[in-house]
């Protein structure tokens, strides 16, 4: 079963259980498919639900910082249960020595000495942690393991 239609079923699955909030997160995550499959006219892969995905959990985590803020904790939590649900559509994620060894790994096989070489070795690492890690906690460990 594909990804985009283990989410349908889930959408499905939450009209008949009631469950308001879990529907309206859904909702919005198959309408943010859907818009991108109609702006590009292409039919979505896994990988690019996933990547719509980790892009609506950056955003929600970023809203949770602000409202967080102006202290609005009721849409705080609305904002970190969206998270959770949209969160069970990514692969579990890497154990944080998983990710230096592939940093350490990656590294190794793009040759990178220092700063400048940063952009071989994110273009090695993206596609192999891509839904598995926090691509931004990435960038900043091989910012540091290059001297940045």
């Amino acid at each position: 079963m594909t990804l985009k239609a283990r989410i349908t079923e889930d959408m499905k699955a939450a009209m008949r259980a009631k469950e308001p909030a879990r529907l309206s997160a859904i909702r919005l995550l198959l309408a943010a498919m859907k818009q991108r499959e109609v702006d590009e006219r292409i039919e979505l892969s896994d990988a690019d639900v996933m990547g719509i995905i980790e892009k609506m959990i950056k955003q929600r985590r970023e809203s949770i910082v602000q409202y967080e803020k102006g202290g609005r904790a009721d849409l705080a939590d609305a904002e970190k249960f969206e998270v959770g649900v949209l969160s069970a559509y990514l692969p579990q994620q890497m154990q944080e020595a998983e990710v230096a060894a592939a940093i350490d790994a990656a590294i190794a096989q793009s040759g990178a000495k220092a700063m400048p070489d940063m952009g071989k070795v994110m273009a090695i690492l993206k596609p192999a942690l891509a839904g598995r890690a926090d691509m931004g906690r990435v960038s900043g460990l091989v910012k540091s393991r290059l001297g940045g």
